[in-house]
Formats: structure tokens, sequence, C-alpha cells
């Protein structure tokens, strides 16, 4: 299923909630990104992985954030 069509049938209060699931998960995959490269000996291949799932959640929360924010003519 496409996310686009994912978030179509949903409520604006199930996206709010889901908006703020995807933030503090993004939020989290930060931290963890910057954990793992502050130590120096990061597996390469997790970092690329975590930084896929940022990426994703970023585009999620844009979704999101493009259809609880109302279009206005000016």
């Amino acid at each position: 299923m496409n996310m686009r069509d994912d978030i179509s049938m949903k409520t604006d209060d199930v996206l709010k909630v889901e908006l703020e699931v995807f933030r503090r998960e993004h939020s989290d995959l930060d931290e963890a990104i910057r954990a793992l490269q502050d130590r120096g000996t990061s597996d390469q291949l997790t970092l690329q992985r975590l930084k896929k799932q940022k990426l994703l959640l970023k585009d999620r929360i844009a979704l999101i954030e493009d259809r609880l924010t109302p279009d206005i003519i000016a």
C-alpha cells in the first residue's frame, strides 16, 4: 500500500498521534546514529540502515503534516 493511500483513510486525530510517534522515532534514530558515529567503531551497514529509516520517517512526517495543514489561498 502506498504511503499516500495509507493516510487518506485516517482521521486527523489518528494522524496527529501518528505524527508525534513518528517524530519521536525520528529523534531516537538521530540519537542512535550520533552515538554510533561518536563511538568511532560503528558498522557502516548499520549506519546506512538507520539513516534510511530516518529518511523514510521524515517523508512520512512530511506527508502527514501536509495532510493536516489546510491549504490557504492568498
